[in-house]
């Protein structure tokens, strides 16, 4: 998550939505997907996850311009049992095969109880609580990561060992916001931040567990898609293909009644919010409770995009002959 940047300009999600559209439209993508992915930029963009938000689209449109990607992938269903389907991306952006599969496995969900899908041969599949905030609606209990292929080489710091390593859970309420985690584990230690060694030496177990929950991210959604360990075996035509994800949901219902457990949920966020936060944050919150009021403000004040953000979308809007938002207002 994002804190808003003091330069930082307003502008309306819908207006910012329209963008990406057109955007993703220059660039080749369908426009049925076009929208889907206009769709899932800003909803990130409104939870404050603004690193992967709209100004990906930069990083996507690059990726097709240099031939990294296929703009236009036709899915493909490799396998399918009752409670799982393995799709394959076609080598195109990874929300395309992962939304589809995560639709086919909430269906699977309600019938049988749970339902586990792989999707593999595609790019980045953007925030990972993007697909588990999608089955909250259905009382569903979901777990969703991704992999990235890896080129290990004797020698390399061992945290390289844990790829890109997003990961999110989400448990449904009735009232108060969600519970969602959505983060990337190994981000804070992965090449060179300030301060990580020192914490290394300071709090060991800190950095091996999220080197343990990397490497969870990279089993079960890398190798089990398929990814080899040899970085020879990525696609030469489309190398930025390079993404394999897993999502694992299951009804709250095969343990216990939905609607007490919700109410539970909702209890537990009330209570955790009146304890002490900590020391330099303003407020205690569960996962996904300040996603949340980032999210009402911004829906009602526009997305703030700080000077840098706005620049890396204005030089791509330039290219391709698009206006931007907050230059025509």
């Amino acid at each position: 998550m994002d804190q808003p940047s003091a330069d930082a300009v307003r502008v309306p999600h819908e207006s910012l939505r329209a963008f990406v559209f057109e955007v993703a439209c220059k660039a080749g993508i369908p426009e049925d997907q076009a929208a889907q992915l206009a769709q899932f930029l800003i909803a990130s963009d409104l939870r404050g996850v603004l690193s992967h938000g709209s100004r990906q689209i930069v990083r996507y449109v690059r990726e097709i311009q240099s031939g990294g990607l296929n703009p236009r992938p036709t899915l493909m269903l490799v396998k399918e049992t009752p409670a799982s389907l393995l799709m394959d991306g076609d080598f195109g952006l990874g929300y395309f095969p992962l939304y589809e599969a995560m639709n086919r496995a909430i269906e699977k969900a309600n019938q049988h109880g749970m339902a586990a899908v792989v999707t593999r041969n595609h790019g980045h599949i953007g925030a990972a609580g993007i697909y588990t905030r999608i089955t909250l609606a259905h009382d569903l209990l979901t777990f969703v990561t991704s992999g990235v292929q890896l080129d290990l080489r004797a020698g390399d710091l061992v945290t390289k060992a844990a790829g890109g390593s997003p990961m999110s859970f989400s448990a449904p309420t009735l009232h108060e916001p969600p519970v969602v985690l959505d983060c990337g584990v190994t981000h804070d230690i992965q090449g060179n931040p300030p301060h990580r060694d020192e914490v290394a030496m300071l709090a060991p177990d800190l950095v091996l567990r999220a080197l343990g929950f990397g490497a969870i991210c990279q089993a079960w959604g890398g190798l089990l898609t398929g990814m080899s360990l040899d970085a020879r075996e990525v696609s030469p035509k489309f190398p930025a293909a390079n993404q394999g994800a897993m999502l694992f949901t299951f009804k709250i219902s095969l343990f216990a009644d939905v609607e007490h457990f919700k109410r539970e949920m909702d209890e537990y966020v009330r209570r955790v919010r009146q304890l002490e936060p900590l020391k330099g944050t303003n407020a205690a919150h569960l996962p996904g409770g300040i996603e949340a009021e980032y999210e009402n403000a911004y829906r009602r004040d526009g997305v703030p995009l700080s000077q840098s953000h706005q620049l890396a979308l204005e030089t791509l809007a330039d290219e391709l002959g698009i206006s931007v938002p907050w230059r025509t207002r």
